[in-house]
């Protein structure tokens, strides 16, 4: 196991920033997750730390050894930095059986041929794979041809393993199913894992720690899959992971009111107001749709049913506050038990299991109540 540290890592290709003065630490045998949309940066990380870039300022360590170093120019040669990478393309070997596949990089190794083969076939039994050593790539599922790539990765035992973006050219079962195999594997080897993704629900079943990345290639929080879901830094990671309402309100004198139709909303807890000083101006009430509660007679807000979709086992409404819309969800069993049925156009009575409270600007940490 090693652990993996940027200090103060900026990259930038021509005018474009990248990166710039990055800090974190991926600690010893985790699997440290970065989140974020496409083209924020997250794939550069990758490369910087497989040594398929080089820092423009700041230091990269693995483990004990300083592997680049932007000030000075240098960098450590990719093989030598005892790292495994997986990239969206599988890139396996179109002419290579299963096994060839799996033997090449201990051949670019110069491993002798029998010890190569045994290790080889280790890795192939890692994944799942026995029995299909002789099989083509062609001959092979995309699920398959990645457990390929991940063998390929493992065969020469890495002290790192980094995945990028590895799931997203297969279907939603086979990824559902891969990224369990992924957080297995990562146990079995005892290896530092980082992955990097785009796609939240894979981020939040497989990490130990989860890094939100914005757009300009900066983190914006960092924590467990549970902090960062339940108690987001701000706006943007709320958003980021997963369905979000965010309802314009303005505070005065002690009272919470809808922007822009000025109708009441609910009150501001004095907690909220006191821990952040939150006690006038303009601000966001945050919640999921599953934390919005429906009823036909009991509940503070007055609401309208403007759209209605049954999506299976949910169902999803868009409910009109006066102006506001909040998208509603519930479960389908407990809509029919509970005569919670609407149709377009219906009435309704509107409350919130839970609030979160961000400043209008969506600047600052966020404040739960």
């Amino acid at each position: 196991m090693s652990e993996i540290e940027f200090r103060s890592v900026s990259k930038s290709f021509g005018k474009k920033q990248v990166l710039e003065n990055l800090s974190f630490l991926i600690r010893p045998g985790e699997c440290f997750t970065i989140l974020g949309p496409s083209g924020c940066g997250k794939t550069i990380v990758v490369r910087l730390i497989a040594g398929f870039e080089t820092p423009d300022r700041g230091t990269i360590r693995i483990g004990t050894t300083t592997v680049a170093d932007g000030s000075k120019g240098y960098a450590l040669p990719p093989e030598n930095r005892n790292i495994g990478v997986v990239f969206q393309d599988y890139a396996v070997w179109p002419h290579m059986t299963v096994l060839e596949n799996v033997l090449y990089p201990l051949r670019m190794q110069k491993v002798p041929k029998e010890e190569a083969i045994q290790r080889a076939k280790m890795a192939i039994k890692q994944v799942n794979m026995e029995g299909l050593e002789d099989r083509l790539p062609y001959q092979l599922s995309g699920g398959q041809q990645q457990r390929v790539a991940l063998a390929r990765a493992l065969v020469s035992k890495p002290a790192i393993l980094l995945l990028d973006e590895p799931l997203s050219n297969l279907d939603a079962n086979l990824r559902e199913e891969m990224r369990f195999e992924i957080k297995e594997l990562q146990k079995s080897t005892n290896s530092t894992l980082l992955y990097v993704t785009h796609d939240q629900e894979v981020a939040l079943a497989i990490s130990d720690r989860i890094a939100v990345m914005n757009e300009k290639g900066e983190f914006q929080q960092i924590g467990t899959p549970e902090e960062v879901y339940d108690q987001p830094a701000n706006p943007f990671v709320f958003r980021f992971l997963g369905i979000a309402n965010f309802i314009p309100v303005h505070v005065r004198d002690g009272k919470t009111y809808l922007t822009p139709s000025a109708k009441e909303f609910l009150p501001m807890p004095e907690s909220v107001q006191k821990a952040k000083g939150m006690s006038s101006g303009n601000f966001l009430a945050a919640c999921r749709p599953m934390e919005v509660e429906l009823s036909r007679a009991n509940g503070p807000l007055e609401g309208k049913v403007v759209r209605k979709a049954l999506l299976g086992p949910i169902i999803d409404y868009r409910i009109d506050l006066g102006g506001t819309i909040v998208r509603a969800q519930l479960q389908t069993e407990e809509g029919s038990m509970k005569d919670l049925i609407f149709e377009e156009g219906d009435a309704c009575r509107v409350g919130f299991s839970r609030l979160l409270w961000f400043p209008k600007n969506g600047e600052g940490e966020v404040t739960h109540g």
